[in-house]
């Protein structure tokens, strides 16, 4: 499974770089001040296209053709792994389906940007399998909205749960790869067979708390990364609660 950590992360350039090293990214579009470093630096990154921080901020994007020009401009990198399909957070089924309409006619021409749909939790599941089994999706994502915005709420497990049970077959193996958007809680990805997971935990808590004395930012950057990191995902969704979980375990690191 793959940990993509968001940016920006802030600090010193040199501080960013060593980070980067050996881990993967997610880079937001409208904070993209990271991504020469992390295009140097890091193993591997995607693109998210910043619908759920304009929406949050109250300006939705409407315009989708500059994200569009900046996939085009980074797909071919070698790191590059996938952006995420444009998005209304708070839209219809119908909404997003235009957008993946759109971003279909676009990302052939001149060369195929790999694109990840956002399937979200208040739509039907419906839609969610039809994501699922297309053979035009190799991963599609799993985005919090509507009643379910908040990732562990007693609401949101619940449809989560229901979610799994549409996206996996009889033996609890997903259709297509999964992708969990702000879903990179140990708690959370450890139970459900995402094959990545992200956010911006590490960027948003390397300066420490106000109450404890806080080591160098880039050394408790390191730690939280590294904590979070040594857990991967379930293998497969068992409707019984019993995942298979396989995880590399370090010698001599047994918590």
């Amino acid at each position: 499974m793959r940990h993509y950590h968001g940016t920006p992360m802030g600090g010193k350039r040199s501080d960013v770089a060593r980070f980067a090293m050996g881990r993967h990214f997610l880079i937001p579009f409208g904070r993209q001040e990271d991504l020469p470093t992390i295009a140097e630096a890091a193993v591997g990154f995607c693109f998210d296209n910043g619908a759920f921080s304009a929406w949050r901020a109250g300006h939705p994007i409407k315009d989708w053709q500059p994200y569009y020009k900046w996939c085009r401009e980074w797909c071919r990198h070698p790191g590059f792994d996938f952006a995420v399909i444009p998005d209304v957070i708070d839209g219809t089924e119908k909404d997003n389906d235009a957008l993946l309409k759109e971003w279909e006619r676009w990302a052939w021409h001149p060369w195929q940007v790999q694109g990840v749909p956002v399937w979200h939790l208040h739509e039907s599941f419906d839609r969610l399998r039809r994501l699922a089994v297309s053979s035009r999706w190799s991963k599609i994502a799993f985005g919090s909205s509507g009643e379910y915005a908040t990732p562990s709420s007693d609401k949101w497990w619940d449809r989560i749960n229901e979610a799994m049970g549409v996206v996996t077959d009889s033996d609890g193996v997903p259709y297509t790869k999964l992708h969990g958007l702000r879903m990179m809680d140990p708690n959370i990805f450890t139970r459900f067979p995402f094959a990545s997971v992200d956010s911006t935990n590490v960027a948003q808590n390397k300066g420490g708390s106000r109450m404890y004395s806080a080591p160098h930012s880039a050394a408790l950057a390191e730690l939280i990364a590294s904590r979070i990191e040594a857990h991967n995902s379930a293998a497969t969704w068992a409707r019984n609660g019993v995942q298979q979980v396989f995880q590399l375990k370090t010698e001599g690191c047994d918590d």
